[in-house]
């Protein structure tokens, strides 16, 4: 059994991990700390613990592991504090708000011999993984061109920005998410081209970005908008027999949005209107057009493999290199804005 504490109770810990937690019979959620009850907006989970009392959380022996579900700018004082408590740590996206501070947090993880890892959730997305799936049959040949897209159309949010934070700029927010299923799958690029920009202007919100990596001869990229009033496709896959092009994201978040959760059978599951479409052209020249049915996703196994690393001594799915190297990358866009 692994037992665990949150640091946070907000959308992050209920919408984001909780929901899948509470479906793991080999994890258990002993205690939420919050540092003002009086905001609790969220219903409490039978069998938890809440307190105000962070010292409480941090001191409690039977926990092993504690989530840091809280605003970006507090992690790192947080993480440090979970390790030098002797506890192991996942803290939400983005990691922490430099390079720097990460590659602290890693050696102090290194020197206490704990484990210390970013929620990248993400990894676990339906697209993503029926991509990686496409890929590795190999009907599409040599890989060419990958594009991923993750769009909006909400001008209000950008409209009533004013101010503009390198942290909480939309690439940091986003760009964590898409650049990790890149560097999980593809690895360490050759060259980036970096195009980050503030459509409405200097001093404002960061709103956009188009980050193209290359390796060899294939080019990624990951692009973004908060002014797409019809999205593009979520992957759009070019190899030299044939593409791949999967239309819609995700449905994961947009059940827990709706509060329909995990114990639904149904859950985050793609139906046929949803899969993706493979055309390829075949050894003697023929045409194919296939509908590709969804891998299904699982936010929740970021916490089975944690529950590997923690009690079973298996190594981190999520290594330290991978992080850093995101975000060294979100720095780096955060520098070419325009």
């Amino acid at each position: 059994m692994l037992t665990i504490g949150y640091i946070g109770n907000g959308k992050s810990t209920n919408r984001y991990h909780l929901p899948f937690v509470m479906q793991r019979e080999h994890i258990k959620v002993k205690t939420i700390y919050r540092r003002t009850p009086a905001n609790d907006s969220w219903d409490k989970h039978a069998g938890v613990h809440y307190t105000s009392d962070l010292e409480e959380l941090l001191r409690d022996e039977d926990i092993q592991l504690i989530v840091i579900c809280t605003k970006h700018d507090s992690h790192y004082e947080y993480a440090k504090q979970v390790l030098e408590h002797n506890k192991h740590c996942l803290v939400e996206k983005p990691f922490m708000e430099t390079s720097e501070q990460a590659k602290e947090i890693f050696a102090l993880a290194k020197e206490k011999g704990l484990i210390v890892q970013a929620y990248q959730n993400r990894r676990f997305d339906s697209d993503f993984l029926t991509v990686q799936k496409v890929i590795e049959e190999g009907k599409l040949g040599d890989l060419l061109e990958v594009e991923m897209h993750y769009d909006y159309y909400r001008p209000e949010v950008p409209e009533s920005a004013e101010t503009f934070d390198p942290n909480a700029s939309f690439l940091y927010g986003h760009g964590c998410h898409t650049l990790d299923q890149v560097i999980s799958y593809f690895g360490k690029p050759d060259n980036i081209h970096y195009d980050v920009k503030q459509l409405l202007g200097q001093g404002r919100m960061n709103d956009y970005f188009d980050l193209d990596l290359y390796y060899g001869g294939l080019k990624v990229s990951v692009k973004s908008s908060y002014f797409r009033v019809k999205e593009r496709p979520s992957f759009v896959v070019h190899g030299k027999k044939g593409c791949f092009i999967k239309e819609t994201k995700d449905r994961q978040e947009e059940h827990l949005k709706l509060f329909y959760m995990p114990d639904n059978e149904d859950f985050g599951i793609d139906t046929l209107r949803h899969y993706g479409v493979l055309t390829y052209v075949d050894e003697e020249g023929t045409v194919h057009e296939e509908t590709v049915k969804s891998v299904d996703g699982d936010y929740g196994r970021v916490y089975d493999d944690l529950y590997e690393a923690v009690i079973n001594g298996q190594d981190k799915t999520i290594t330290d290199e991978q992080t850093l190297l995101q975000m060294e990358m979100l720095e780096t866009g955060i520098q070419h804005l325009r």
